[in-house]
């Protein structure tokens, strides 16, 4: 589902991938089931190929992986979550257009 510049995240994975980066960090929490989700895939990809190297970004699958999304109340997807310095910094539910998230990821380079 994802480009090559995405991440598959998991609930191991995550600390090292996401709380510990260098760098801002933007997770997907979806699921296969979710058609919003899917909508917004290519916007998602889209970004993580124009921010490479400056923005990590990661898809976590919620139906894979309970612990994270419990850990930070996702309770309905898509969500996106800006990460920088392993804390949360900006949040976006439901189907954003890409330059939403854009505008939204550019407050946090």
């Amino acid at each position: 589902m994802a480009s090559e510049d995405v991440l598959e995240l998991t609930d191991s994975s995550f600390e090292a991938e996401i709380l510990n980066s260098e760098i801002p960090a933007l997770v997907d929490f979806w699921a296969g089931w979710c058609v919003p989700c899917k909508q917004i895939a290519p916007s998602v990809d889209a970004l993580a190929t124009e921010y490479k190297g400056k923005v990590k970004v990661g898809k976590l699958n919620i139906d894979d992986n309970i612990g994270v999304p419990q850990k930070y109340g996702v309770r309905s997807i898509p969500t996106l979550l800006i990460f920088k310095g392993g804390q949360v910094v900006g949040q976006i539910v439901g189907v954003a257009p890409q330059s939403k998230i854009d505008a939204e990821l550019k407050k946090h380079l």
